[in-house]
């Protein structure tokens, strides 16, 4: 299927999302390697994995062009090679997701709502968080809370954050779509989030771009 939405946040912001639905074959035509990114693509033995790359690398080329490149540091976070925007990216199922910017700070996540996440709630929600009762949403609302955490763990790129501890989304209805608020209290960061999330069949996505500086 390939790019499922394009989307301009403002002039400076683009989402987007891929559908994984191509054979390994058709996703290589898409996309121009490079020779570090031929030498990781190789290094994956599993075909799943390597679709995962193929499809960030083709998804990238949609938003950007396929001259763009992605780098990583020494924890694994990603960059493009020439600076010349922040980014973020999700991977889970079939969906891959990209957030880029070139004047804000980016966080995504995407989760495919498969397991019991309620039996692992302890670990990440907090007594200010409230979760709805109802059996049809809960699941949902539960994911949610675990994107936006995911979400603002990466946009502050900071280590040692606990998502239970530091992190905390505010009360909120929950949708199909809408917008939340969150917090990150650390004894080195201090800030609030606007967040947006979306649902698409089985899947719960969050983002948050903000123009900030943490010190």
């Amino acid at each position: 299927m390939g790019c499922i939405t394009k989307h301009y946040l403002n002039g400076s912001s683009i989402l987007g999302v891929w559908k994984i639905e191509e054979d390994i074959n058709v996703l290589l035509e898409l996309v121009n390697l490079d020779a570090i990114d031929k030498k990781k693509y190789k290094g994956f033995t599993s075909t799943s994995r390597r679709l995962e790359f193929l499809s960030v690398r083709a998804l990238l080329a949609e938003l950007l062009g396929k001259d763009a490149r992605i780098v990583y540091n020494k924890n694994n976070k990603p960059f493009l090679k020439d600076g010349s925007r922040f980014i973020s990216i999700s991977h889970s199922h079939k969906l891959t997701a990209i957030l880029c910017s070139t004047s804000e700070k980016v966080g995504i996540d995407l989760e495919y709502m498969s397991s019991n996440i309620g039996a692992l709630s302890f670990k990440f929600i907090n007594r200010k968080e409230k979760i709805s009762k109802d059996p049809n949403n809960r699941k949902y609302h539960l994911y949610l809370h675990w994107c936006a955490k995911e979400a603002l763990y990466k946009i502050c790129d900071k280590e040692g954050i606990s998502f239970r501890k530091n992190l905390t989304i505010e009360p909120f209805e929950v949708k199909d779509s809408g917008e939340i608020k969150g917090a990150v209290h650390t004894r080195k960061i201090n800030e609030s989030f606007d967040l947006f999330y979306s649902r698409y069949d089985n899947y719960a996505i969050v983002w948050t771009k903000k123009n900030y500086e943490i010190k």
